[in-house]
């Protein structure tokens, strides 16, 4: 399984190649093609670690925040899984 860093480095790769085939006028379908995958990665970035992550963040909102903060972060939580 690759680390949350591997998962970073291939996502930025990815965008790095996205650049360059915009750079070198590529087929639009090609570069949206990449976007696509692009997006579909972060999703699954953001997903896996919100999951190993969520028990963490809740436990560290309700001890150091105030309601404004972990409100705000619940409604990040709400806008990144819909």
């Amino acid at each position: 399984m690759k680390t949350e860093t591997q998962r970073i480095n291939n996502i930025v790769g990815q965008l790095e190649g996205i650049k360059k085939m915009v750079d070198e006028d590529k087929d639009c379908f090609e570069v949206l093609t990449q976007i696509k995958a692009v997006r579909s990665a972060l999703r699954s970035f953001s997903s896996q670690y919100l999951s190993s992550r969520f028990s963490t963040c809740m436990s560290a909102c309700k001890k150091d925040q105030s309601d404004e903060v972990c409100a705000k972060f619940m409604s990040e939580l709400l806008d990144e899984t819909l």
